[in-house]
């Protein structure tokens, strides 16, 4: 099994709702670290697991779209606590969606919210 990762990260804001988390329920800022890794079992014809041009142009999209925003006042957050898992689940399925290769087998997230903490979402390809 191929594995392919990228990384970026951003800051972006929230506050956590639904229970007492002390100093997690007042707005703050997490200098989050996304990790994009893509699983596949073959390669192209040309040797990769995927256009890794198309692959950092979505990712970059994606983080630009939670840079310097408050998670909590986004359309796909409305109802849901922030949490990374959350967040996690809602990055992965928005880059499932806009990366298109044929020979990926899953793509998992992962989140860092500082350097001891972090959350992930895999998603598995049918087919």
């Amino acid at each position: 099994m191929y594995t392919l990762a990228v990384k970026r990260d951003f800051v972006a804001q929230h506050y956590l709702i639904g229970g007492d988390w002390g100093a997690e329920n007042q707005w703050h800022s997490h200098h989050y670290q996304l990790e994009l890794m893509l699983e596949g079992a073959t390669l192209d014809r040309h040797g990769y697991l995927v256009d890794i041009v198309d692959v950092e142009h979505n990712l970059s999209a994606l983080v630009a779209h939670y840079r310097d925003k408050t998670l909590n006042d986004l359309p796909e957050f409305a109802a849901l606590n922030p949490s990374i898992e959350h967040f996690t689940r809602i990055a992965c399925l928005a880059l499932a969606t806009a990366i298109q290769a044929p020979n990926l087998t899953a793509l998992t997230v992962k989140i860092w919210e500082n350097e001891i903490a972090w959350a992930a979402y895999r998603h598995v390809y049918s087919g």
